[in-house]
């Protein structure tokens, strides 16, 4: 063997050991952090940062923003990840700025200019009705610049290659647009809306109505159902934590269910709901979705009350102690 054959040997094995101690020392962390994600940063970027800040083995997070969106992120941790879908399904709440007379390629501030349009001034009366057309049930039509995949490609992929697919339109809701101000040729709006929504679509689409096209110049997610009052942590507050501090920034994995009723079930049934068995409802006026508990008031997971008064396991977390047993 060559002494640089034996030097690349030697590194690999070394870097193989590293990355053993590595995933040794990450910690089984449970919770759901709400980022405040900062601008010029992606989404993944985000989550692998704090990933490392608290040594977690397992993380992820519900629902990409921009690069040049900044807001709520909400980052599952461990078994809190089991009940990310129902994040990634619920509502959204966003500040948008919008700037009329100019359309970009992918509808906000980081494309090409493809078009320009002069604006006249609009009265705050005309803006209003103009969003009253956007409430309720519509359709979007995705935008090219998206993470939508076609034959297993990236949409935004396609699109710097300057290819376009056809995208079918897609059911939204929009339960609030509130104008919050607007100059001549700019305006700031609060949506409230469904997961899927794409807010520089909505803008351009906004800008198409009135005539003047526009686009997205600035986006901040205020909230994501049901966190809508509370408090989201910047990336350089954690940065500037300790760890001890770090886990008192956790809310509970069931703060992302928390619409559903919750049931306290005894030792016993505890036990038979972690086998996977069906146990007798305590209220069998409830039906459907419910969170479990044991009588130490550990959280069991997501069951449902069936139409016979049982409770069916659905979707459990691992024990963490013996409590309920």
């Amino acid at each position: 063997m060559s002494c640089q054959h034996a030097f690349s040997w030697h590194d690999k094995f070394l870097a193989r050991n590293d990355d053993l101690v590595t995933t040794t020392m990450l910690k089984k962390i449970d919770g759901i952090l709400l980022l405040n994600k900062p601008l010029h940063l992606t989404s993944n970027g985000a989550l692998q940062r704090v990933k490392r800040l608290f040594g977690a083995k397992k993380a992820g997070h519900t629902g990409s923003l921009d690069p040049l969106a900044t807001g709520m992120l909400p980052i599952c941790f461990g078994e809190a990840t089991k009940f990310s879908q129902f994040l990634l399904d619920s509502d959204k709440y966003y500040r948008a700025h919008i700037k009329l007379g100019v359309k970009t390629t992918t509808g906000d501030a980081e494309g090409d200019v493809i078009a320009t349009h002069p604006v006249t001034e609009i009265s705050a009366e005309k803006l209003e009705k103009t969003l009253a057309h956007f409430l309720g049930a519509i359709q979007q039509i995705p935008p090219m610049f998206s993470a939508l995949k076609h034959q297993g490609k990236p949409l935004y992929e396609l699109a710097r290659q300057g290819i376009e697919i056809e995208r079918k339109p897609r059911d939204i809701f929009i339960h609030a647009a509130q104008l919050i101000s607007s100059e001549k040729d700019t305006f700031i709006l609060d949506v409230h809306c469904s997961k899927g929504t794409y807010i520089r679509t909505l803008a351009e689409d906004i800008g198409d109505r009135l005539g003047f096209g526009a686009h997205l110049i600035g986006l901040h997610r205020i909230a994501v159902s049901p966190y809508q009052h509370n408090k989201m942590i910047g990336l350089s507050e954690l940065e500037e934590m300790g760890t001890d501090l770090l886990q008192q920034c956790l809310l509970p994995i069931d703060s992302a269910i928390q619409h559903f009723p919750r049931v306290t079930l005894s030792s016993a049934d505890c036990l038979s709901i972690r086998k996977g068995q069906t146990v007798r409802a305590p209220d069998a006026q409830i039906i459907g979705s419910v969170r479990l508990f044991s009588e130490l008031d550990e959280f069991i997971g997501l069951g449902e009350i069936l139409d016979d008064g049982r409770i069916a396991p659905r979707r459990l977390v691992a024990a963490v102690m013996p409590a309920c047993f």
